[in-house]
């Protein structure tokens, strides 16, 4: 009997390990804050995507999911987080409520408003953990609605040190790291998330490379994915300076990194779109060009194996 319950054992046991899967990311939304379209335009393409929903992204988002320890992380809580929650619930096949976290870059509408939602008036959690840097823990905290979050323990936040890494649990870890932005109320960072050796680095806004004490080509060589700030495509996009809003270009940012193998090029995945970048507009011409060139197009619903 003993060697029966063995062997069982031992079936089981390989079984769960064939089953097992690694930790993975899921974009849950490539827009700009505001999404895609936008309020208040009127442009030929809004009044498409107004209509026609195949049109319309929600705001950049991405989650880290453990299938090993059923755990999920979300990476900034955008004004889509409801929908955005439920795509998280549908991929990772947990239908249960349950989020071990938020990190969140910086406090931009589109990056930490959806931590409203946590809120008595619709999920109503208890104490999810927020991770944040110290001026975005201090607006958060002394800000209202935010403070009612904290002040009846729906959220608990956890302040992020710079360059620190957070370990998530035995597979996980993430390392915040500042970035050059328009810091009016929060500083802004880019996160690096590292899992089995691999490693993924995200920074959905940033203002332009040259104004950064990193090299981007550096980043890119020395990780496995870059999800980086596509937020326009060229110059004259919008109408106004665009100095007011200094994005790096994705042809600016193509041409940056043109020297590099094609192997480090595939690397780089785009996220973060404004509705006039054509990219998100469904440009062929435009989209074929960046894949030509060798980097990819981050996409709702991508998932990336880490």
């Amino acid at each position: 009997m003993n060697k029966i319950l063995l062997i069982l054992f031992l079936i089981g046991a390989a079984f769960s390990t064939i089953k097992a899967k690694s930790p993975y990311l899921v974009v849950l939304g490539i827009g700009q804050d505001a999404g895609v379209p936008q309020i208040g335009c009127d442009s030929p393409f809004c009044k498409k995507s107004w209509k026609d929903v195949k049109f319309r992204q929600m705001v950049s988002s991405i989650a880290l999911v453990d299938p090993g320890t059923r755990e999920r992380w979300i990476f900034d809580a955008t004004p889509d987080f409801p929908a955005q929650f439920q795509l998280l619930k549908e991929i990772s096949g947990d239908f249960s409520n349950g989020l071990a976290g938020i990190f969140l870059t910086h406090a931009h509408i589109g990056h930490y408003t959806g931590l409203m939602y946590l809120g008595r008036e619709s999920m109503n959690s208890k104490d999810v953990k927020v991770f944040a840097m110290p001026r975005m823990k201090t607006m958060l905290e002394t800000n209202a609605p935010w403070s009612q979050l904290v002040k009846i323990k729906n959220i608990a936040i956890l302040p992020l040190t710079e360059n620190e890494p957070v370990k998530l649990n035995g597979n996980l870890r993430v390392e915040p790291f500042f970035v050059p932005h328009r810091d009016e109320f929060s500083e802004t960072v880019g996160y690096k998330i590292v899992s089995n050796g691999k490693s993924l680095v995200f920074i959905p806004d940033i203002d332009k490379w040259q104004k950064w004490n990193q090299k981007l080509e550096d980043i890119v060589k020395s990780n496995n994915y870059v999800f980086i700030d596509g937020t326009f495509f060229a110059d004259g996009e919008i109408d106004r300076p665009m100095s007011e809003v200094p994005h790096p270009f994705v042809s600016e940012t193509t041409e940056l990194l043109k020297d590099l193998p094609p192997s480090d090029k595939a690397k780089v995945f785009f996220i973060h779109f404004n509705y006039t970048n054509p990219l998100v507009q469904d440009d062929r011409k435009k989209l074929k060009e960046v894949r030509r060139k060798g980097f990819n197009i981050a996409f709702q619903g991508q998932k990336i194996d880490l």
